[in-house]
């Protein structure tokens, strides 16, 4: 073979290789394209189906709050006309919040967590008003004291339960509401704290 010869044949052998690695790196990094793009898509249905999830759960336990809340103030509605009222609709709408608010309690943030938090143990007083009513030795302050609960520092504590969840969503943005989410809190605390004072000094007095 000549020197003419073999250098073509060399230059042919080289394209083949060339053209052979080039193209299986084309290959890969197509390949390394469409990975990346299939774990973004992957990573985007994930956020998508726990952004759901978070929805449906903070509709549930802003439902639930509002039902226990309403059941609550009717119950207290009800004694004071004098009619009886049915309790398995108070007990029932406790029992949907205390489902509710124990499974969020595994996915809240904390400052979402803290509101809830406050917002049941208000409740949790607004049961004990409600059950208290029967024995009450002066059922007009008693029941005036009720319905002011219900229908002020209580129902603050629902909108603001539902303020703060839609906030962590993000559907609704306040530049200044965690200062706002902070004294509202203090002031449903301050007055749950009072009320609850007030019932163990009543109860005292009664025993």
């Amino acid at each position: 073979m000549d020197v003419t010869t073999l250098a073509v044949a060399l230059i042919s052998v080289g394209g083949t290789l060339g053209g052979t690695l080039g193209g299986a790196l084309l290959s890969q990094r197509v390949t390394r394209e469409q990975n990346q793009r299939a774990d973004r898509e992957r990573a985007e249905d994930r956020h998508d189906r726990a952004q759901e999830a978070r929805r449906d759960l903070y509709a549930r336990l802003n439902t639930t709050a509002r039902a226990y809340r309403v059941a609550a103030r009717d119950a207290v509605l009800a004694a004071e006309r004098g009619e009886s009222a049915e309790p398995a609709v108070l007990n029932a709408a406790k029992e949907a919040w205390a489902e509710q608010y124990s499974l969020a309690q595994m996915a809240l943030p904390k400052d979402v967590n803290e509101i809830a938090s406050s917002l049941n143990r208000a409740l949790g007083v607004g049961y004990t008003v409600v059950k208290q009513l029967a024995s009450s030795p002066a059922p007009d302050r008693t029941y005036n004291r009720a319905k002011d609960w219900f229908s002020g520092p209580l129902s603050d504590g629902v909108y603001l339960l539902r303020v703060t969840l839609r906030h962590d969503l993000g559907v609704e943005v306040e530049p200044d509401f965690q200062h706002t989410r902070t004294r509202m809190r203090a002031v449903l605390d301050n007055e749950r704290r009072s009320l609850e004072r007030l019932l163990s000094s009543e109860q005292a007095q009664a025993g």
